[in-house]
C-alpha cells in the first residue's frame, strides 16, 4: 500500500497514512486536533524525485 501525506487545514499538522490507492482521496481525521478538514499533499520526498527526474543529465 502507498504512503500518503496529509495536512490539517485547522492546525497545520502534517501526517502520513498507509492506504489503498482507491481510498487516497477519502477525508482523514487529523491525529492532533481531530478535525476532518484535511487535504492530501505531495510529499517533499516525492517532489524532490520528480524535480530530479525532469533534468536532462548527460553521463560523464
Amino acid at each position: 500500500m502507498p504512503l500518503y501525506e496529509y495536512r490539517c487545514k485547522n492546525c497545520n499538522t502534517t501526517f502520513q497514512l498507509l492506504k489503498s490507492i482507491n481510498r487516497r482521496d477519502d477525508m482523514e481525521r487529523c491525529p492532533k486536533c481531530g478535525s476532518i478538514e484535511t487535504e492530501r499533499i505531495i510529499s517533499q520526498f516525492m517532489s524532490n524525485i520528480k524535480s530530479c527526474s525532469s533534468h536532462n543529465y548527460s553521463g560523464g
